[in-house]
């Protein structure tokens, strides 16, 4: 028994060598990347993609706005990670040794991140908690940053614009949020406020959560900060400070900025996918409220028009 418990430890210790050394081959490739994106021109973030531990090309947006903004605190905050190993700022924490305070909802995922190869390697704090408009001030209190950090980055698919209603004191440099590209490109709009919401709970689809860029816009814009563009994929856009914008990071409008997600993520009532795109994604959820966050008034997904 224990020459087997011995061979299974061995095992784990050897998959734990490969995934490290996995890991450091994906970060050279990152490396090699990001210098051939330095000699680009375009100022269009999507060109600079490209994915180490993102979940789609923002590693490479990320280096390219980090690498050609005058940023003065090289922290980042990020919620809703799971356990890390694919998000926004892991890149940015390994290559550029900036220091990071990353939340979840799951302890198991934190757990798995405390116990990762990386995790002691690099300066990285973590917290767990169910994120709300109620906590997340004194949450993020507790990281020690300054409140001008580098970067904040929120995916919590659910009431995410009105935790950041509640950030109006943080000023990063550079502010990644998750829209919903499913409520549209014209009305600012969100879900309504919920401190329970899950979105795998709320509707079968998985398809109703978060806010329309519109609403991300009209909240940050008078907050002094400017759309700079949104991935590839359609689901992060990208905000700067107006005063760090130059010939290199330029403004750009909703209109302009907005991408349709190309994913499938939806699901039916037996939860398997339901391969729904456009406009039909948003059929399934109709009769859903939402919130114009710029008039207080309450319509449903059908209300959307174009």
């Amino acid at each position: 028994m224990y020459k087997r418990f011995d061979k299974l430890l061995s095992f784990g210790r050897r998959l734990l060598r490969v995934d490290g050394q996995l890991d450091d081959i994906a970060v050279n490739q990152g490396r090699i990347l990001s210098e051939l994106n330095a000699r680009k021109t375009s100022t269009q973030i999507t060109d600079y993609e490209f994915k180490v531990f993102s979940q789609s090309g923002e590693d490479g947006i990320i280096q390219f706005l980090t690498s050609r903004l005058a940023i003065q605190n090289q922290t980042f905050v990020e919620f809703g990670t799971e356990d890390f190993r694919e998000s926004n700022c892991r890149f940015l924490l390994v290559k550029d040794g900036w220091r990071g305070f990353i939340i979840d909802g799951s302890t198991r995922n934190i757990e798995r991140l405390r116990s990762s190869g990386y995790y002691w390697r690099y300066p990285l704090q973590s917290r767990i908690a169910f994120i709300t408009r109620e906590n997340i001030g004194a949450i993020l209190e507790e990281s020690g940053f300054d409140k001008n950090a580098g970067i904040l980055s929120i995916d919590i698919d659910g009431v995410d614009f009105y935790v950041l209603t509640e950030l109006r004191d943080w000023k990063p440099s550079i502010l990644i949020v998750e829209y919903n590209a499913v409520f549209g490109r014209q009305r600012p709009v969100s879900v309504p406020y919920d401190p329970e919401f899950r979105r795998t709970s709320k509707h079968f689809s998985n398809l109703y959560y978060g806010a329309s860029l519109p609403a991300f816009d009209s909240l940050l814009s008078g907050r002094g900060y400017a759309l700079v563009g949104t991935n590839s994929t359609g689901n992060n856009a990208f905000f700067v400070r107006r005063e760090l914008l130059n010939g290199k990071v330029v403004a750009r409008s909703v209109e302009d900025g907005f991408r349709e997600s190309g994913f499938r993520e939806g699901r039916d009532e037996r939860n398997e996918l339901s391969w729904l795109t456009g406009r039909a994604r948003r059929g399934v959820i109709a009769d859903m409220p939402l919130v114009d966050v710029v008039s207080g008034v309450e319509l449903q997904v059908r209300d959307l028009g174009d």
